[in-house]
């Protein structure tokens, strides 16, 4: 074999051993910046759960300004309290779930905040779509649900997933407080106690009792006496004209 059969040989081999690191890197490198969410106590129907997110940054140039999350079915805006965030970042509700937002943090930083909920639902697991938006305007779109993402490999824009243990034997969802108007002391006003202890007295029964069987009012009795008097005197005074009539 010549010396220039042996040179091209060898370069074949660098070529192909230098595709086959190249594809070994390239399966080797990890997902594509996401959104990692985690509890310590992610379990059905626990209460007040700290749950923290981590929005990992994927610009070389700008960094994250705000993020916006959708609350998963059995959490409603008002079970959620912010915890802790950036330095800055305000935390406000909207009818689907809530936005943390504020000063930029540094370029290629992770932006990690974190929220409590009064209750979790009794789910298996829990979805929380997040918008991630950076200074520049960019906005990523973490709202995928299923296993694999958008190149089928399982790193697409997955919304991140709070996976739940079984709720704790006994455990039960959390009722509300009964309302001021469903509560003893507020059916039993003063308006209420006065209108009962009038109604509850003997003569207002007797009154009652009179109205109900169509008995005469004291208005009606008092005009039966004028009658008789008025027949009385006309009476007195039919009497005497006769007597004088007589005379």
């Amino acid at each position: 074999m010549s010396r220039f059969t042996l040179s091209r040989a060898a370069r074949r081999l660098t070529v192909a051993a230098a595709a086959a690191t190249t594809a070994v890197l390239l399966t080797a490198v990890p997902a594509a910046a996401h959104v990692e969410v985690e509890s310590a106590n992610a379990q059905a129907l626990a209460e007040n759960v700290e749950i923290t997110f981590v929005a990992e940054s994927e610009s070389a140039t700008a960094g994250i300004t705000q993020l916006r999350v959708v609350l998963p079915k059995g959490i409603t805006p008002a079970d959620v309290v912010y915890g802790k965030g950036p330095a800055g970042w305000k935390f406000t509700a909207d009818a689907e779930g809530y936005v943390v937002k504020g000063p930029a943090v540094k370029v290629g930083e992770n932006a990690e905040h974190s929220i409590v909920v009064r209750q979790l639902p009794d789910a298996k697991e829990l979805a929380f779509k997040t918008l991630q938006t950076y200074s520049d305007g960019k906005v990523d779109r973490w709202i995928e649900l299923g296993e694999s993402g958008g190149d089928g490999h399982g790193h697409g824009n997955e919304a991140p997933v709070l996976k739940l243990k079984a709720a704790a034997p006994g455990a039960k969802p959390a009722t509300s407080s009964p309302s001021p108007s469903a509560s003893p002391s507020a059916a039993a006003t003063p308006a209420a106690e006065e209108t009962a202890a009038v109604s509850s007295s003997p003569q207002a029964a007797t009154t009652e009792k009179e109205d109900e069987d169509g008995g005469l009012s004291a208005g009606a009795w008092t005009g039966i006496v004028a009658a008789v008097l008025v027949a009385g005197a006309a009476v007195v005074l039919l009497v005497r004209r006769r007597g004088s009539a007589q005379e």
